[in-house]
């Protein structure tokens, strides 16, 4: 009856084995090209993962809605209808996607202002984003913020200072560790503010005060219109913490962010304080929308990156290869978010701008209304909580 036992049981794991490979993928990270460098770190992120089907069509939805909001975003804005500063963040969308995969949306994070994909991923709707980038009422700022600063429920935004949100993030580390209620913060920034000044003063306190806080560097290689060699004595960022542990990983393939972030966010709870990530990524514009973007790289560099690694294509050649979704699944996926992007555009052209009366309201949380000088001493606004 033993034996019987192992034949049922051997049966059921092969029937288990084979659901799972049909629905499952087994992805090694430690192929050469998706290997992770790690700093200071005794363990490193699991080489072999596993992602479902919903999962990865979530994946993919999450990731073709971001790069289809950032393509009409550009459009708008060759109408002139979008104005000011406007970073796009098309090539980046495994960072955020993978990133989000592995935190809560309890958890906390903060980000320069390359911000339109985070504020997605954080809950905002494509109608909200794209109504704040055009100034519109129905924005998430409620037309106030633009392109650099978008909020919503536990993201500190976009902001505009380069560098500035880091020692914020470490402040609402500081809030989670002071609550004690398990959370953390990621706080994002570039390679071109990965040089500045008070980024080391912030891990120093983050060390010091063993804060729940991952500092990841998106590293796209090029600061404005610099490129990491020509900035950085040193292009390894992900040992730039020094007494920080680090890790490095590939910020094109969804997979090792998710579990790069996964294992910095255990790191996180279990009070062991800070820790740095680097994501090797691409942006496929130029720094902001007044950068063509070509002057300091080729574009034969870019279309490579685009054929090459595109985030989007990795995960879809991977879903097909392993028949975990049909070529019509997909598009019909690419068909919806079309629409809901267009529907959104609509939006954000037609719904009216906030008025003058408006300008003052929330400069307070709750408090009762107040006079508000104006541009002289007698014109006077309301600010309403």
């Amino acid at each position: 009856s033993e034996k019987m036992l192992t034949n049922i049981s051997n049966v059921l794991r092969a029937c288990a084995q084979r659901n799972v490979s049909t629905q499952s993928l087994n992805y090694g990270l430690s192929k050469p090209k998706t290997k992770c460098d790690v700093h200071k770190l005794d363990e490193a992120p699991a080489t072999q993962v596993v992602m479902t089907r919903d999962e990865g069509l979530q994946y993919y939805r999450t990731m073709q809605t971001m790069r289809r909001m950032e393509l009409k975003a550009d459009q708008l804005y060759k109408q002139k209808i979008i104005r000011g500063f406007c970073h796009l963040y098309d090539g980046q969308e495994a960072c955020a996607v993978g990133i989000e995969a592995s935190i809560n949306l309890t958890d906390h994070l903060i980000t320069a202002y390359r911000a339109h994909g985070y504020t997605y991923t954080r809950g905002g709707t494509v109608k909200e984003i794209m109504a704040e980038l055009t100034g519109r009422r129905g924005g998430i700022a409620k037309g106030k913020g633009g392109s650099m600063h978008m909020y919503c429920k536990h993201f500190y935004g976009g902001n505009g200072i380069v560098g500035a949100q880091v020692p914020l993030g470490a402040g609402v580390a500081l809030a989670c560790k002071f609550q004690g209620n398990n959370e953390l913060c990621v706080c994002l920034y570039g390679d071109g503010a990965a040089n500045q000044g008070q980024i080391f003063e912030t891990y120093n306190m983050a060390a010091l005060w063993k804060l729940p806080v991952i500092f990841i560097c998106e590293n796209n290689r090029y600061g404005m219109g610099t490129s990491v060699e020509r900035a950085a004595a040193s292009t390894d960022y992900f040992k730039r913490g020094d007494f920080i542990p680090g890790l490095r990983v590939d910020g094109m393939d969804i997979l090792c962010v998710r579990e790069a972030t996964r294992f910095a966010a255990d790191h996180c709870r279990s009070g062991k304080g800070p820790i740095l990530m680097e994501l090797q990524t691409y942006r496929y514009h130029g720094h902001s929308m007044s950068d063509p973007g070509v002057s300091y790289r080729t574009r034969e560099e870019i279309q490579e990156v685009r054929s090459k690694s595109d985030p989007i294509s990795l995960l879809k050649d991977r879903m097909l290869s392993n028949n975990m979704a049909s070529v019509e699944e997909l598009k019909e996926i690419d068909v919806e978010v079309r629409k809901e992007i267009e529907d959104a555009a609509q939006f954000a052209t037609t719904d009216p701008e906030p008025p003058l009366e408006e300008l003052c309201n929330h400069i307070f949380s709750n408090n009762p209304p107040l006079e508000v000088r104006g541009t002289n001493p007698w014109a006077k606004l309301k600010s309403v909580s």
